[in-house]
């Protein structure tokens, strides 16, 4: 349904086990579009997250909901996935006093975007943050450059750079590290005999001053 979605009709609802299909689907155009796949190498097929899915629609301490347009008679229940959005409380912010509330795997159906859809998904926020105390919504916004807009329109300013490595890159990182502190450098690479005589300086003419 290309361009069926409109401001008026699209509303949001929390996620049940039954919208995991439509909640993968999202997922999967979100690591497309975020290019996750290319920086998380070795990360699960996107089904392999759907037991993941299914413990945290179960998860008293975050919100998945979900942007549908409702069918024809009105009904949310039946309507069509179009928008996600993963909620939670940020707990470093619980344990400081001032809640914070966090939003994760933000994502539109590319058939549905400039329809409001983003725009609910973040009212939702918004309502759930009120809710539980929190003054501030913090959205986790992968650098892709739509998103990056959206979201600067809606009032967010950036915070933080998050970057991401996997344990074994980082210890091969430490480790390298450690070497260099230690003064224990790797052996620099041999250069072939013939680059080493074009590298050489020109000797002295033997019939200068001649």
């Amino acid at each position: 349904m290309p361009g069926s979605a409109s401001r008026s009709t699209v509303v949001t609802r929390v996620a049940r086990p039954d919208d995991l299909s439509v909640i993968l689907e999202l997922v999967r155009q979100l690591r497309v579009e975020s290019h996750t796949e290319e920086v998380l190498t070795g990360h699960p097929p996107v089904h392999a997250a759907g037991a993941g899915f299914r413990r945290l629609l179960e998860d008293g301490g975050h919100r998945v909901v979900l942007a549908v347009l409702p069918g024809p008679d009105g009904d949310a229940d039946a309507g069509v996935g179009v928008g996600l959005a993963v909620l939670g409380l940020d707990p470093l912010s619980l344990v400081l006093g001032t809640p914070q509330v966090t939003v994760d795997t933000f994502v539109v159906h590319r058939e549905h975007r400039r329809a409001g859809v983003g725009a609910a998904l973040l009212a939702a926020a918004a309502t759930y943050a009120r809710a539980n105390g929190a003054a501030y919504v913090v959205a986790a916004v992968p650098q892709e450059a739509d998103r990056q807009r959206f979201f600067a329109r809606m009032g967010f300013a950036p915070l933080t750079t998050r970057r991401i490595a996997s344990v074994n890159t980082l210890g091969r990182s430490l480790a390298a590290w450690q070497r260099r502190r230690l003064g224990i450098l790797p052996l620099p690479r041999r250069v072939p005999a013939m680059a080493r005589r074009r590298s050489l300086p020109p000797l002295p003419s033997t019939t200068a001053g001649r």
